[in-house]
């Protein structure tokens, strides 16, 4: 089963090799890794995808939390979320099927972010099948490169899965960042 958990840490140097080399050690591969800066200043988001049981899942989840710079980890594969990829896929477009191609990109609600005399290179955000749909319609026209972002998710709803009522990500003075209930 693939399990997805957001992983919320310090925005400091070598955290995203220690959540590797959690994985490395424990001999799990990570499908899809993304991480960027939150809405809070300091703290980093990961999205994690890894194909494992549900034992693996829980032990996964207690070996981050036991990581010093992670403040918060989330199993959300179970609950109402909203998961996206991203990916950059370079087509070959002569002027002839220019017209063509940019009639899929329309179906796929895509975008066309750079043209050139012998290309284009379309934008999609969606799921990871929406994303092989088509790469797999666009293949006849040639693709030149493709670039994927990988999963990112984000709960459903108001509060995030596993915050307390009342708990808040805060940065103190010195710039780490603790937790308060």
């Amino acid at each position: 089963m693939v399990v997805t958990f957001v992983v919320h840490v310090e925005d400091k140097p070598g955290v995203l090799n220690r959540v590797a080399s959690l994985f490395r050690r424990r001999g799990f591969n990570i499908e899809s890794l993304t991480v960027g800066h939150t809405e809070i200043a300091g703290i980093s988001r990961m999205t994690i995808v890894v194909d494992t049981d549900a034992d693996g899942a829980r032990r996964v989840e207690a070996n981050l939390c036991k990581l010093v710079n992670v403040i918060r980890v989330d199993n959300i594969t179970s609950s109402p979320s909203v998961f996206r990829d991203l990916a950059m896929i370079k087509v070959a477009a002569t002027p002839e099927s220019r017209g063509a191609v940019m009639q899929l990109v329309e179906v796929f609600r895509a975008r066309v972010v750079d043209v050139a005399p012998d290309s284009l290179v379309i934008e999609t955000t969606g799921t990871e099948d929406k994303i092989d749909s088509l790469l797999e319609v666009l293949r006849p026209y040639g693709v030149l490169e493709m670039v994927r972002t990988g999963r990112v998710a984000m709960a459903r709803g108001i509060r995030s899965v596993g915050e307390r009522q009342g708990a808040e990500m805060l940065p103190d003075e010195e710039g780490d960042v603790s937790q308060s209930v």
